[in-house]
């Protein structure tokens, strides 16, 4: 009888519908979603914040933190007014000193390594690159591209496949005397997207499972393709534009839980220093939408998840109608394969200049000139029944959406009538979309407008 009672407890609980009151004309109806209570974040190997360390030399010698410990070789943890930092304390280092760790991490999987960086006190910029080794320090490999510092603290962001143990080292490779600090090492394994929820292969469930679609660097010399790997999404940003050209993510059903909306549409600080940061109030009164890339109701999971989703960096100056009535609609419809019991990879972007939003009229950019109003926006769902191995699972018979619409603000409200290949969105972009897949299942997929 309890087994009974409970079950039809869980049975009326999924019927619940949350809702809310929303005020902002750019605010969705497809953002009222159903309740969950399963939510799996990806998994942090180690967040080394250096608050917990002391060395006063730059002579080589280890140093415990809180991770576990590192060698620092001409280096020493900084404390000074001119040690760039979040907090009390950074790592110096200068010459081509390094800071290693004498530990051994075991990651699977797409792995990501996240670092604050920035030049000491009034010296020059100086480059750092960072290495992994996968046999205990034996031999080192270079991972991602060389880094220059600046006169703030930026974060720099790699993202890597690794098997098994993992050491990583951040070695100064330029600047001779000139000073860097490091602080805010984080690495994190398997799923950089909602959660890893029924995919435990290494790599499911990851942001860009499916690849690299403009082979983004997260390289401040790629200004107009830098690859920006958030928890949440990843994304390819182009400076001279200001919105990104693409943003790629896992949705499954962990995701999408009872949140509401938190509707803090913000500038994203992450942007490398000196590059203008599209505010909140950029598209006031320019007749579009702040419409997402990556929607708020795919990360109703929790608060710190629906919140990232109103990063500026994740919004394009959209057509209300296109924003509020197409895309919501094929926003909604995805949502709906995920509760049917599918997971499915998203990758979403924009291209062209000029659209026309609710003041009528052909409109090429927004805030004076710093956001760029795209022509089309597009996007690509392929569709899995939810489960492991991901990768592995898509065949010739996968479901594949792709649909690409005008930016305007009288488009038709059925997304369907904007179905079309991804090889035709991948002509139009110059991107390759699903890059991680053989080539010729490529070929298969992308050349078939979806039917169902």
């Amino acid at each position: 009888m309890k087994t009974l009672i409970r079950q039809c407890l869980v049975i009326c609980l999924g019927a619940f519908l949350f809702t809310a009151c929303k005020k902002e004309a750019d605010i969705r109806p497809q953002d009222i979603q159903k309740p969950s209570n399963v939510t799996t974040e990806s998994v942090t190997l180690f967040s080394e914040d250096v608050e917990s360390g002391s060395k006063t030399a730059y002579a080589a010698g280890s140093v415990s933190l809180a991770s576990g410990s590192w060698t620092l070789d001409d280096a020493l943890i900084g404390t000074l007014a001119a040690d760039l930092k979040n907090g009390s304390k950074s790592i110096r280092i200068r010459n081509t000193g390094s800071v290693t760790t004498n530990f051994s991490t075991n990651a699977s999987g797409t792995v990501t390594v996240t670092v604050k960086h920035g030049t000491y006190g009034a010296d020059a910029n100086s480059t750092w690159q960072l290495w992994v080794s996968a046999d205990n320090g034996q031999t080192w490999t270079q991972q991602g591209n060389t880094m220059t510092t600046s006169s703030s603290l930026q974060t720099a962001t790699f993202s890597f496949s690794a098997t098994g143990s993992l050491r990583i080292s951040i070695r100064k490779t330029s600047g001779s005397s000139n000073r860097i600090n490091i602080d805010d090492i984080t690495l994190i394994s398997g799923s950089t997207g909602g959660g890893t929820g029924g995919g435990t292969t290494p790599g499911d469930d990851n942001n860009m499972l499916l690849g690299n679609p403009s082979n983004a660097l997260a390289d401040i010399s790629s200004e107009n393709n830098y690859l920006m790997v958030k928890t949440y999404y990843s994304l390819s940003y182009s400076r001279s534009r200001g919105t990104p050209n693409w943003v790629s993510w896992h949705i499954q059903a962990s995701d999408l839980g009872s949140v509401s909306r938190s509707n803090d549409f913000r500038a994203d600080t992450d942007l490398p220093a000196g590059w203008y940061q599209v505010q909140n109030s950029s598209y006031s009164g320019s007749g579009f939408d702040r419409g997402h890339n990556c929607p708020s109701g795919d990360r109703t999971s929790t608060t710190d998840a629906n919140s990232a989703t109103f990063l500026m960096t994740n919004m394009m100056p959209q057509a209300p109608n296109n924003n509020q009535k197409t895309w919501a609609n094929l926003e909604n419809y995805t949502r709906d394969l995920v509760n049917a019991g599918n997971e499915v990879y998203v990758i979403d972007g924009s291209y062209g200049q000029g659209g026309t939003g609710s003041l009528g009229g052909v409109t090429n950019t927004v805030d004076n000139g710093h956001v760029t109003v795209p022509a089309n926006i597009w996007k690509v769902i392929v569709v899995l029944p939810a489960g492991n191995n991901d990768l592995s699972r898509i065949n010739g018979t996968t479901r594949v959406i792709a649909v690409n619409t005008p930016n305007n603000n009288s488009i038709n409200i059925d997304w369907t009538q904007y179905k079309t290949t991804v090889r035709d969105i991948e002509n139009a972009t110059g991107y390759n979309l699903l890059s991680n897949l053989r080539t010729t299942l490529q070929d298969s997929l992308e050349t078939k407008i979806d039917v169902q």
